[in-house]
């Protein structure tokens, strides 16, 4: 009961009995809009229904180009087999350039080695040499970066080695497509020879198009047609 309603029915304006009839007549409506609701939920679901089981039973695609099963199965496996083999080369690359520089780091490596041989036999024999020390500290850091450079390198190396691991799978993949594509084909061929006939196609008798009973045409060939027809073979 709203303020509006309550201060009518206490001011007199408002009968206790028409209140209770609005009130049931909003109560009744709010009922037939739930009915609406819980029948149109219903019949969605219905309907939902309906249309998977009359999708579940369609006839198949037409055997056109885009559904010949075969041939999309050969169109993926060769564009698998291209894709990779591009693949391949690009982690072939990218692995050679690692090797180059692992062999260019490990020369560095080297290089530093002698260097901070060098700058000790220095600091000692000229211990009062600050800038010996200086570069002896400071190639002792370039071992150190030029070692973990080294060590990035061969992780990378060995990381692309099981991408290609990997990348084996992609041809046993292709290798089973293309054992089920030979039982298909083995399949077609079977189904070919169980329907073969002895008579060919073009000497066959053509079958009744129509048949009595036939309600799905309006070229049925009726009885006054044939009693027709008979009469012209009689005069020739």
């Amino acid at each position: 009961m709203t303020q509006e309603e309550l201060d009518a029915l206490m001011s007199g304006e408002l009968d206790l009995g028409d209140l209770e009839e609005e009130v049931e007549a909003e109560d009744a409506l709010e009922d037939e809009i739930v009915e609406e609701e819980i029948s149109q939920k219903e019949g969605d679901e219905e309907d939902e229904s309906a249309y998977k089981a009359s999708a579940a039973h369609q006839m198949p695609p037409p055997a056109t180009e885009d559904h010949k099963v075969v041939h999309q199965l050969d169109d993926v496996t060769k564009e698998s087999e291209e894709k990779a083999t591009e693949i391949f080369d690009i982690i072939e690359g990218i692995s050679n350039d690692v090797m180059d520089s692992e062999a260019k780091a490990q020369e560095s490596i080297d290089l530093i080695g002698s260097n901070i041989e060098l700058f000790k036999t220095l600091s000692i024999k000229f211990p009062g040499v600050e800038i010996f020390k200086t570069q002896l500290e400071r190639n002792e850091k370039a071992l150190d970066g030029a070692n973990e450079l080294l060590e990035t390198l061969q992780n990378s190396g060995d990381s692309i080695m099981n991408v290609m691991d990997i990348m084996q799978y992609q041809d046993i993949h292709r290798q089973k497509i293309e054992r089920v594509i030979n039982v298909m084909r083995a399949l077609s061929g079977y189904m070919s020879a169980l329907f073969e006939g002895r008579i060919e196609d073009d000497k066959r008798v053509s079958s009744a198009t129509h048949l009595p009973g036939d309600d799905s045409t309006e070229d049925v060939v009726n009885s006054d047609d044939i009693e027709e027809l008979l009469a012209s073979f009689g005069q020739k």
